[in-house]
């Protein structure tokens, strides 16, 4: 690369990472970016060394895609209940790289892919990038940094006492096990499925045919009414969240919801009704302990009409320990031996983070061993989050008595980011693709649009003291919300919309909420962000440079023989039908590809 200077470099291109530069250079098109990627490809876990052919999406179709590029339909053979292969995500993200162009270069151009970050510090007010690629050992500066490395970048491989893997068992009880099992047992195989004792019990599973579709999982985090069934920190503190959570007749609604929705979920694969066979195999085992209100254990849909026969009649399921390997054994904690050619391991993720010193990563606010936190910032954080558990009791008293529940062993401190995003202490870095929710396109260009803002300096964000309150409350929220998953300080699950509307309400942006009852009763979707980057640049304005040429800026040069009085439809050829906004003294353009691939375009310097 002819420079190692950059103005903003961003760590991973995944969904979120793409997302944020992106956006970015949407407001500096023509600013020296960066987008830093360890694979081959494109996508994290979507790219496409990592899918397999049996990999669903977890989003309905039309929900798991960009706002302003579309996802092609997949053939119907490969969608299932509504969701996808996710290999089509992965074509998705490829095409969408080469799409946009700014100062003629892709995003794709932007990207050095096989580059492992080795290590990242601050001195002299600029990031320095150390790593390395083809070339060898790299070393680059950047003055701004999105660290976008995600959640799955890492995987959370357990210990196992014992001489080397060689031969299989399945480790895990959420979905990525669920999917490693099944797809043995396909594959002719006999499978032995252990689920752990310590864990957090067997993940949510829900089946095609029980009464909670994907669509209705959808609705939960996407429809405003519906999110006030969830005793959310995200949701306004109005009459109506008031009656639901501090209320004894409101809470009681809001118990007899989830108590409907858990029946729903665990009825399906009638755990203890299958006859003695199905017993011996200890199908049973499989049932989530906790109640799905408070989502102590993952969740995920099952993509296989057939699922729940296929495991009860062909897995032996254990829910005990491991104690060690031992002689192409997988010792139990019980005593008992479990003969395996190969393990696999569906155990989740860790973040991505190991490039930072501990440090840095306690300045930061992400999280790191707590043998390592400093002391003094220990006492601060844990006054602040006691004060802050208090808030939380009051505002929602239903989640004062979780039920029992196995809570893992907390080694590591929470997120401590404001808004999950930002430091308290460094306006120069943000994190994106560091909280955990249902849909990360959505979210994703949130992140973005926000990371933007405050990256330039246009969030007004509250004294540091208050900052501080802010997080703890969050933190705070997130343990009692969500339990062992909540220990993190990332999880919100159920709060995309509510999360999503807090960060465009902080920058001032309203044009993506709808008017009157559609807001609260039709559900969030990529339409809704259509009018979001033109209110922005109204609101904020966009860098130009008229030194450098901006040939192919989003693929168009704006023409003001286009402009008219208002909003209207034409055509510069019949390909190509254009949508053109006016705003203020800037242009939002809306082209619609042969392909039928949208790119919207935002021109401006109009004469």
């Amino acid at each position: 690369m002819e420079s190692t200077r950059y103005d903003l470099a961003v760590i991973g291109a995944g969904i979120c990472g793409i997302a944020a530069a992106k956006f970015y250079l949407d407001i500096h098109p023509t600013c020296k970016l960066i987008i830093l990627e360890k694979d081959a490809s494109v996508g994290g876990v979507w790219n496409q060394s990592r899918v397999f052919d049996t990999f669903y999406t977890q989003s309905p179709l039309g929900t798991w895609e960009y706002s302003n590029m579309p996802m092609p339909q997949p053939p119907e053979q490969d969608i299932f209940n509504g969701v996808f292969k996710a290999k089509y995500t992965s074509q998705y993200l490829d095409d969408y790289i080469d799409r946009h162009l700014y100062a003629g270069q892709t995003i794709r151009q932007r990207i050095s892919f096989n580059f492992h970050v080795q290590h990242v510090n601050k001195d002299n007010a600029e990031w320095t990038i150390s790593g390395k690629d083809a070339r060898g050992e790299v070393v680059l500066q950047s003055s701004k940094l999105i660290v976008a490395s995600g959640l799955t970048s890492v995987p959370n491989m357990p210990f196992l006492p014992g001489p080397d893997i060689q031969k299989i068992t399945v480790l895990g009880a959420a979905k990525s096990a669920a999917d490693l099992v099944y797809d043995c047992v396909q594959a002719g195989k006999k499978v032995t499925w252990i689920v752990r004792k310590t864990g957090t019990g067997p993940g949510f599973l829900v089946s095609p045919d029980s009464r909670v579709s994907p669509g209705t999982t959808y609705a939960l985090s996407t429809i405003r009414f519906m999110t006030t069934l969830s005793p959310s920190l995200f949701n306004t503190d109005s009459w109506w969240n008031r009656f639901l959570q501090r209320t004894r007749m409101g809470r009681k609604r809001v118990k007899n919801f989830w108590d409907k929705t858990h029946r729903a979920v665990v009825e399906a694969p009638n755990f203890y009704d299958r006859g003695p066979e199905a017993r011996k195999h200890g199908f049973q085992h499989l049932k989530p302990i906790s109640p799905v209100f408070w989502q102590n254990q993952g969740a995920g849909l099952v993509n296989r009409p057939n699922f729940w026969d296929t495991i009860a009649q062909n897995v032996q399921v254990h829910y005990e320990d491991i104690e060690e390997l031992h002689k192409g054994n997988v010792r139990l904690k019980s005593g008992e031996d479990i003969p395996c050619d190969a393990i696999l391991c569906g155990t989740g993720w860790t973040p991505s983070l190991n490039f930072f010193d501990q440090d840095m990563l306690a300045n930061l606010g992400i999280p790191q061993p707590v043998s390592n936190f400093p002391p003094e910032k220990a006492k601060l954080w844990e006054e602040l989050e006691k004060d802050a558990d208090q808030q939380v009791l009051e505002r929602f008293p239903i989640l004062a008595h979780p039920p029992d529940h196995y809570h893992t062993p907390v080694t590591e401190t929470p997120y401590r980011l404001y808004n999950g995003i930002a430091p308290l202490l460094d306006g120069s870095i943000a994190f994106v693709g560091h909280v955990l929710v249902a849909n990360y396109f959505r979210v994703a260009e949130c992140q973005a649009i926000w990371a933007t803002a405050y990256l330039d300096g246009k969030v007004k964000l509250p004294p540091l003291e208050q900052k501080q309150k802010d997080v703890a409350l969050f933190v705070a929220w997130c343990r009692r919300r969500y339990l062992s998953n909540g220990d993190r300080g990332h999880w919100m699950s159920a709060e995309q919309t509510g999360y999503t509307d807090r960060l465009f309400h902080e920058i001032g942006l309203s044009s993506h909420r709808r008017f009157w009852l559609w807001d609260a009763f039709v559900p969030s979707s990529k339409k809704d962000l259509h009018r979001v980057r033109a209110e922005y640049i109204k609101k904020f304005g966009r860098e130009v440079d008229s030194q450098r040429s901006r040939k192919g800026d989003e693929g168009l040069k704006a023409n003001s023989n286009f402009l008219t009085h208002n909003t209207k439809d034409c055509k510069s050829d019949s390909h190509n039908p254009y949508r053109i906004d006016i705003v203020h003294n800037q242009v939002a353009l809306e082209l619609s590809a042969p392909n039928e691939i949208s790119l919207e375009l935002v021109i401006v310097s109009i004469i």
